[in-house]
């Protein structure tokens, strides 16, 4: 436990549910790998939002036959509230 490597990242994290308005740069995921960039959403390690819009989520299969799943934002929604 030297140096706190027993407790788990915090940063790590989704930050957003499905169905949540959020505003253009807003980031989405943090850390993860098994989240993609889906629709109108940047990044690779880091998700983030192009646009104003609402979150929701979708899966794909692979042409390898892995299931991902991606976080999209739907644009054109009702702006969130600053």
């Amino acid at each position: 436990m030297a140096g706190g490597k027993a407790t788990p990242r915090k940063d790590k994290a989704v930050k957003v549910g499905s169905g949540q308005l959020v505003r253009t740069g807003t980031i989405l995921a943090r850390g993860f790998s098994n989240y993609k960039a889906g629709s109108n959403v940047k990044g690779l390690s880091t998700l983030y939002a192009l646009c104003d819009g609402e979150v929701y989520f979708s899966k794909r299969k692979t042409s390898h036959g892995k299931v991902r799943t991606y976080i999209n934002v739907s644009c054109g929604k009702k702006k969130p509230n600053p």
